[in-house]
């Protein structure tokens, strides 16, 4: 089993790299110089002949890699990651109705729009107002949120039926995508054809409950040492030091 991200390291004159990680001990297996396909294919040749499960962004390429290199495992897409869809979807709705503001409300309505992705239970009065105030000036703006909004209704709810009620998870997406195709925004449209092209990796992650979250906080520590070393030109020193990095602390801990 292995966790499949990328992360931009701007090492060996590539902007950025492959992490290959243990998702179950949390740890980085292999650092890739890029992210091209062959790469990635020729990595999982070498090392992956006893991967079954594989736990990825919704990227074509590493999805085509696995696929050539491994012969089709189960692959399980990373719930961040299909989750942005939605509010990539909600964001370029905003962008586009907003050039239609004045120029206060346009201006407003950009400083504010984390109103429109925060938890609605979360929100302030302040908050709640100018997210009212701005539903209320566009339709489209407020059919983005609604969808939003069931979207996260279904997220919980596939979450909390875990592996044991795929059938109904799967029941409350189509009902899901019929929202979206009767909202009729391309935005959305957009967003749920690609959830269908990956419908069964996205079932996968409610299936087996795994995730590449954790690759974050790698990420995060890669910047910190990145940082601390003033950037590294070549690959292999920036290879090393990450990798070293993680074997010492999992001895101290």
């Amino acid at each position: 089993m292995i966790a499949i991200d990328e992360y931009k390291g701007d090492a060996g004159n590539e902007k950025y790299q492959t992490v290959i990680a243990d998702p179950i001990n949390r740890k980085p297996l292999e650092i890739l110089k890029d992210r091209k396909k062959d790469t990635l294919v020729d990595y999982l040749r070498m090392h992956g002949e006893k991967v079954e499960f594989v736990v990825m962004d919704m990227s074509p390429s590493f999805k085509a890699a696995v696929d050539k290199a491994l012969g089709h495992p189960i692959v399980i897409a990373d719930r961040f990651h299909f989750t942005r869809y939605i509010y990539w979807a909600l964001e370029r709705v905003r962008i586009r109705v907003q050039r239609e503001f004045h120029d206060y409300d346009r201006k407003k309505c950009k400083r504010m729009r984390h109103v429109f992705y925060k938890k609605q239970s979360k929100l302030t009065k302040k908050q709640q107002w100018y997210l009212d105030r701005y539903l209320h000036m566009s339709p489209d703006l407020k059919r983005a949120h609604e969808l939003k909004e069931a979207y996260n209704v279904w997220f919980q709810l596939a979450k909390a039926n875990g592996p044991n009620a795929l059938k109904n998870t799967k029941k409350y997406l189509y009902q899901f995508y019929e929202l979206v195709q009767n909202a009729g925004l391309p935005e959305f449209l957009k967003a749920k054809e690609t959830f269908h092209n990956w419908q069964k990796e996205i079932m996968n992650s409610f299936a087996f409950d795994l995730h590449n979250g954790y690759i974050e906080g790698i990420n995060n520590q890669t910047k910190v040492i990145k940082r601390n070393a003033f950037g590294f030109k070549r690959f292999d020193r920036f290879r090393a030091r990450i990798l070293l990095h993680h074997q010492y602390k999992k001895k101290v801990v």
